[in-house]
């Protein structure tokens, strides 16, 4: 399926079959990463919210195309074509077994995205907003260290901001994948508990083998992330979940057009800079 996306080879993929009306008018959690696998690592909490409901329906946007991604062992020989197609495979994949509403591959390059003089991914998701208009949106946070997620973000930003206010979701969460949260301070966290359905969790992050064989091991690092995150959490109270996610509310940033998103952003640090300084004051005094 194809809605003249500006790249050729984007596509919108159904698992279930239904006609594209239909899929992206049921979509109330959409996730929108830069690469195959960013969705299943940072808005597992959006998959697991709609996992089995009949009434949410979780849907996916992968931005490029995955073929610049690192690769060794089985995958070395591989060209940058041929390991387009697996990963774009994979990612099908992970849509039919998280039951996915929909999932779009946008096909871009990373180098164009990072390079072009306007951003190239903001017309796409402004098409794409166009019929799908989900309650919630989580995409990476603004303090991610990768330049192709904060790309997205930007693009995701602009995009919202160019559609009517009501037709705006209702919350969107900056991720964390390329730089955890775990450093924003505790009333500021939102804390996405993503203790549930651990088989599937586990099988999503084991689906991307050709970034795991190929010398990454996301799997591990996301399990054991989400798992640091729910111990270390609170000192003084028993852990409340297993696994937990962190994000960063940015819904203030569609909410108001004129907030600068990086004052926003910088506004974390400084607070978190505030707090350091004056419980470390306190404990040299």
């Amino acid at each position: 399926m194809n809605m003249n996306f500006s790249r050729p080879g984007a596509e919108i993929y159904v698992p279930d079959g239904l006609s594209l009306p239909g899929a992206a008018s049921r979509v109330t959690h959409l996730g929108i990463g830069a690469h195959q696998d960013d969705l299943e690592f940072m808005a597992y909490h959006g998959i697991l919210a709609c996992y089995g409901s009949p009434e949410l329906w979780f849907g996916g946007v992968i931005c490029t195309d995955g073929g610049g991604s690192a690769r060794q062992g089985p995958y070395a020989g591989k060209t940058d074509a041929e390991i387009r197609d697996i990963r774009r495979e994979e990612q099908r994949a992970a849509a039919r077994l998280g039951r996915y509403g929909l999932m779009a591959q946008l096909d871009h390059t990373a180098a164009a995205v990072k390079t072009a003089a306007a951003n190239p991914l903001a017309p796409d998701l402004r098409l794409l907003f166009s019929v799908v208009k989900p309650r919630f949106v989580y995409t990476h946070n603004p303090a991610d260290k990768h330049e192709s997620h904060l790309q997205v973000f930007a693009a995701v930003l602009e995009a919202l901001r160019g559609l009517p206010r009501a037709e705006r979701p209702q919350a969107i969460f900056g991720c964390e994948v390329w730089r955890g949260l775990d450093w924003v301070n505790d009333p500021e966290k939102v804390v996405h508990d993503v203790s549930g359905e651990p088989i599937l969790a586990s099988a999503l992050n084991r689906l991307f083998d050709s970034q795991i064989a190929g010398g990454k091991r996301y799997d591990l690092a996301t399990e054991g992330r989400r798992r640091a995150n729910a111990t270390y959490l609170t000192a003084h109270q028993v852990d409340a979940a297993t696994h937990v996610s962190f994000a960063l509310d940015l819904t203030p940033l569609i909410e108001n057009d004129e907030l600068d998103p990086l004052a926003f952003t910088l506004g974390f640090i400084e607070r978190f800079h505030t707090d350091v300084a004056t419980k470390l004051r306190q404990a040299l005094r």
